[in-house]
């Protein structure tokens, strides 16, 4: 076992006596030293809209793909669709499309609408001790990525692995209406789309490998080098920008890919991602997860 891997097991137990909730004091934090000069750019900046609706090749109005270079995000078609013909994505199409980004010349950083995690309550609860564990052990009881598999389906079979929706990741805590990763059948859920997405997450981490740094599972150390996947919430920066004629789940892939670039333009990357967290509860994120953003 790594050193880093062995930190994390002692803090599981002990972060959620030994820490209280909510922010950390100003003489608790641990910062990423060095990185306030840092200014981190891409060639290109993606923002996703997710949707866990339906089958894994059902293709969904929910689903948005923007990127932005240097200029205003433009709105990206599936690339199977026909030439002249508009078809919404699929979740599979997108996996399949961000692993072909990364195996291009291009480095990336890529923002996605959904939780890349679970509570610290669920990791205690089954015994998981890293993310990587969390990502196969998922799987196994939430094979949502497999064909013609809906959510609500494993949901009606009571799979084994469940949470409950009072239980929040620390992330969530620190917003003012982020909803649990666990709580279902409301509106503005992110449940449903949560589970529908971390497959694709180990899909595409299982077939790049090091190519890609899956913030903060990776390092809160944005690389240079790499292209980057980070867990996004649009409701925080949705309101800067105008409507463009978008529909709601175009604005929200248009205003991450904005928010990605302009950040990363201003040389504000490093700010979002260094929390001011006390080290167990940069602990406890390393496991949970943190969304780019919420400070």
């Amino acid at each position: 076992m790594t050193q880093r891997a062995h930190r994390v097991v002692v803090m599981l137990d002990d972060a959620p006596r030994r820490c209280p909730e909510g922010r950390a004091s100003p003489g608790g934090a641990f910062l990423l030293r060095g990185e306030r000069e840092r200014h981190v750019t891409f060639d290109r900046y993606i923002g996703i809209d997710y949707s866990g609706a339906e089958a894994p090749e059902s293709r969904l109005k929910g689903l948005q793909v923007y990127t932005a270079s240097d200029g205003e995000p433009e709105r990206v078609p599936t690339p199977a669709a026909p030439e002249g013909k508009h078809w919404n994505w699929s979740r599979r199409e997108i996996a399949e499309w961000l692993i072909e980004q990364t195996q291009s010349d291009k480095r990336f950083i890529a923002g996605l609408d959904h939780g890349f995690s679970f509570p610290m309550t669920y990791f205690r609860r089954y015994g998981l001790t890293s993310w990587d564990q969390f990502l196969d052990d998922f799987v196994r009881y939430w094979p949502t990525h497999e064909p013609h598999t809906y959510v609500d389906f494993i949901r009606c079979d009571e799979p084994p692995r469940t949470g409950r929706s009072n239980e929040f990741r620390l992330t969530e805590r620190w917003t003012s209406s982020a909803k649990s990763v666990l709580k279902f059948d409301v509106q503005g859920q992110v449940a449903k789309s949560t589970h529908a997405g971390i497959p694709w997450l180990r899909h595409i981490r299982r077939t790049v490998g090091n190519l890609i740094h899956f913030w903060p599972f990776d390092g809160w150390r944005i690389p240079d080098g790499k292209s980057v996947i980070v867990e996004v919430y649009p409701s925080i920066f949705r309101n800067r920008y105008g409507g463009q004629g978008h529909t709601s789940h175009e604005h929200d892939a248009y205003c991450v890919a904005r928010w990605l670039r302009e950040t990363c333009a201003n040389g504000f990357l490093w700010r979002y991602a260094d929390p001011p967290l006390t080290r167990c509860e940069r602990a406890v994120a390393d496991l949970e997860g943190w969304i780019l953003g919420v400070a």
